[in-house]
């Protein structure tokens, strides 16, 4: 596979692992950029000095290419953009935010730019700043969404036929089959998040990813589009959402439910009723607790076979 998102990362396998936050620290990055893949830092649940401490440590466990994963809208983003300078990170992922504000300045530092989109308009806005490809990111997808509930299936060709830099699938992706689907579609790679987030080197709490193994058919769902959407696992906090929404309590209610810390409390500290339990339609789909590094092994071995039967089908 040769790819343009392998030349421009410098990566074996056209696979990125999201920089999901209380997910993605260095053990998983490291090892999913040992495995051939681009390891991503999620820089988002961490303040600037635990990212310089993240950063060190994947240095000194990979020689390969590795990343990180800024979303936009942080508080301490000055902070972050300057450490990830001074300590030579080669690509930065931004997100949640317009890509014009730091694409330039990261650029004349030679970092590798790309930027996660959710609509058609945001991947030609991410060109026009300049970055060096886009995440195209479905739907499906777990965590923070659109708000335009586009379909991976949908948004992939759209931004294709839109956009003439490389392009990265995101959304729904966790197997070689989905893979090659994407690729089909006009990706030149893919992002995997939840497949990655029940991995052995994830930071997510033991009890979380034992949660998402579990999980099954139509237990995500899309909530709080009023405030920032996300895609939940159904628990005693969601109910609580949803109870909400069926009382009419306006969007300051929903704040106040909200509150704060409660991706941390979920997905990092394992309180599996009260905590938001960030994760995509996709986890439905695996039930393993597995190593990084087989996990992508696994994606790269079902994408030939994948590809090898659809050679073999007869023509229209």
């Amino acid at each position: 596979m040769k790819p343009r998102i392998t030349s421009l990362l410098g990566i074996r396998y056209p696979v990125v692992q999201a920089g999901m936050i209380w997910c993605s620290g260095w053990r998983l990055a490291s090892a999913v950029s040992n495995a051939g893949g681009l390891g991503l830092i999620g820089a988002g649940s961490m303040y600037p000095e635990v990212l310089r401490e993240h950063i060190r440590k994947c240095k000194m466990a990979t020689e390969k290419p590795f990343g990180v994963n800024v979303p936009m809208l942080y508080p301490d983003i000055d902070q972050h953009m300057a450490i990830i300078a001074e300590e030579q990170v080669p690509i930065v992922f931004t997100s949640a935010g317009n890509p014009a504000a730091w694409t330039g300045r990261l650029k004349d530092q030679g970092i590798t730019v790309v930027h996660v989109v959710s609509s058609v308009k945001f991947a030609v806005k991410a060109e026009k700043a300049g970055v060096d490809a886009v995440v195209a990111e479905g739907f499906e997808a777990g965590g923070h969404n659109g708000r335009e509930e586009t379909t991976t299936l949908v948004l992939v060709p759209m931004v294709r036929d839109a956009v003439g830099i490389p392009l990265i699938a995101a959304g729904g992706i966790c197997d070689g089959r989905s893979m090659l689907a994407a690729m089909a579609l006009g990706a030149d790679g893919v992002q995997v998040g939840s497949r990655f987030v029940c991995s052995e080197e994830s930071s997510a709490h033991p009890a979380f990813k034992e949660q998402v193994a579990q999980a099954g058919e139509g237990d995500t769902l899309l909530t709080l589009k009023e405030i920032t959407p996300v895609r939940l696992l159904k628990n005693a906090f969601f109910n609580r959402v949803q109870s909400a929404y069926n009382q009419g309590v306006d969007v300051d209610g929903l704040k106040e439910l909200l509150g704060r810390g409660r991706a941390k409390k979920g997905m990092f500290e394992g309180d599996l009723d009260e905590g938001e339990l960030e994760i995509g339609q996709v986890s439905g789909r695996f039930s393993e607790v597995l190593p990084a590094g087989r996990i992508l092994e696994q994606m790269i071995s079902e994408y030939e076979a994948a590809r090898g039967q659809l050679c073999a089908l007869p023509s229209a």
